[in-house]
C-alpha cells in the first residue's frame, strides 16, 4: 500500500518533520514556494500538517480535493477553517494536554518576573548599576495576591494548581461556571479584572475572543494590577495595552504572545514595566517532542483506519 501524500504548511522542527517523512510522502510548503509543483501534487494530498500558527484556509482546502485530515502540532488551531473542514468531512486534530504543564509553568514564571522585576534585576547587576546606585527599588510581592484566570480550561486549571502553592486566592471567568471547582466565578473579564491583582489570559483565540482584553478591562485591572498573556495575541488589544502601560493605567505585563508575531509593537521594547517572551509557552525539548509525537500519531491513526487520538472539539 502506497504511503499517503502530506502537505506541510509551516516550517516544522526536525523532531516533527523527520517522523512525518518516515511515515508519509511529504511535500514541504509547495503552496508557497513552488505553485507549479503544488498544482501537480495537489490532487494527491490526503493530509495537511502544521503548527499552531499555521493557516489552513478554505481556499487551500479547495485546492486539495482528496484532503481527509489536518493535523496541528499545537493546542491552538485558530488558522484552520474548521467550519469548511466539517462541511467537507475533513478531520482536524491538535495536541492538547501534553503542553499543559509547560504553559502553566511559564505563566507563573512571567508573573514572578514582572512582579519581582527579575529581568530588570539581571541587567541591573550586569551593567554595574548595583555597585554605582545601590539597591534596586522595591518590587511587588506575588505570594498571597489575588489571581484571576481568563479561561479555566486544562491549562488554566494547571495555573490555578500552581498558584495555590503561592497562597493566592483564585477567581476566573469562562463561558460558564464550573460547579466542581472551589474558585470564585465572574461573568466577564472586566468584572474579574476589577477583583484581582494578576490577570492571566489563557482562553482560546479566534473571533469569539478577539480583543477581549481591551482598554475597559485594563482600566478595571488598575494601577496595581498586572496582565499576563499566555493565550493568543489576538485576545489582547495590543495598542490599548501599550497605552495602559505607558500611562500607568496598569502596573505591568508579562507577554508570551502578540498580535503580529514575531513583530510586537515596538513601543513595548521601550517600556520597563513589561516582560516579553517569544511565544515559548511549550518550548522545551521534552514537550515539543510529545507534541510532535501526538501530531504524527493522529495522522497514522487516521490513515490506518482508526479514530484519531485528539480531534479538536468540533470534530469530536
Amino acid at each position: 500500500m502506497s504511503r499517503p501524500h502530506i502537505l506541510v504548511v509551516s516550517k516544522p522542527p526536525p523532531l516533527f518533520l523527520e517522523p512525518l517523512k518516515d511515515a508519509f510522502i511529504v511535500h514541504e510548503r509547495l503552496q508557497e514556494t513552488d505553485p507549479e509543483a503544488f498544482a501537480k501534487v495537489a490532487p494527491l494530498i490526503r493530509g495537511v500538517a502544521g503548527g499552531g500558527e499555521s493557516t489552513v484556509s478554505a481556499a487551500l482546502m479547495g485546492q486539495l480535493p482528496a484532503l481527509e485530515m489536518v493535523s496541528i502540532m499545537g493546542v491552538g488551531y485558530d488558522g484552520v477553517d474548521v467550519a469548511m473542514a466539517l462541511k467537507r468531512g475533513i478531520m482536524v486534530t491538535h495536541t492538547p494536554n501534553v503542553l499543559n504543564d509547560e504553559v502553566a509553568d511559564l505563566a507563573l514564571g512571567l508573573m514572578l518576573s514582572v512582579a519581582r522585576r527579575i529581568p530588570q534585576a539581571d541587567q541591573y547587576v550586569r551593567t554595574g548599576r548595583w555597585g554605582s546606585e545601590g539597591a534596586m527599588p522595591l518590587a511587588r510581592k506575588m505570594s498571597g495576591a489575588r489571581l484571576g484566570i481568563v479561561g479555566l480550561g486544562r491549562i488554566g486549571q494547571a495555573i490555578a494548581d500552581r498558584a495555590v502553592a503561592f497562597g493566592m486566592s483564585i477567581a476566573y471567568t469562562a463561558r460558564s461556571a464550573k460547579a466542581d471547582l472551589p474558585y470564585s466565578f465572574y461573568p466577564d473579564a472586566k468584572a474579574l479584572a476589577a477583583a484581582v491583582d494578576f490577570l492571566v489570559v489563557i482562553t482560546p483565540g479566534g473571533a469569539g475572543t478577539f480583543h477581549m482584553i481591551n482598554a475597559d478591562v485594563l482600566q478595571a485591572l488598575g494601577p496595581q494590577g498586572y496582565l499576563i498573556n499566555v493565550a493568543r495575541g489576538s485576545v489582547v488589544d495590543e495598542a490599548a495595552l501599550v497605552d495602559a502601560l505607558q500611562k500607568g493605567v496598569i502596573a505591568g505585563a508579562g507577554l508570551d504572545v502578540f498580535e503580529k508575531e514575531p513583530y510586537p509593537l515596538e513601543a513595548l521594547f521601550k517600556l520597563d514595566n513589561v516582560v516579553l517572551a517569544p511565544h515559548m509557552g511549550s518550548a522545551t525539548a521534552q514537550t515539543r517532542q510529545a507534541m510532535a509525537d501526538l501530531a504524527v500519531a493522529n495522522l497514522q491513526a487516521h490513515f490506518s483506519g482508526q479514530p484519531p487520538i485528539s480531534p479538536v472539539p468540533e470534530c469530536s
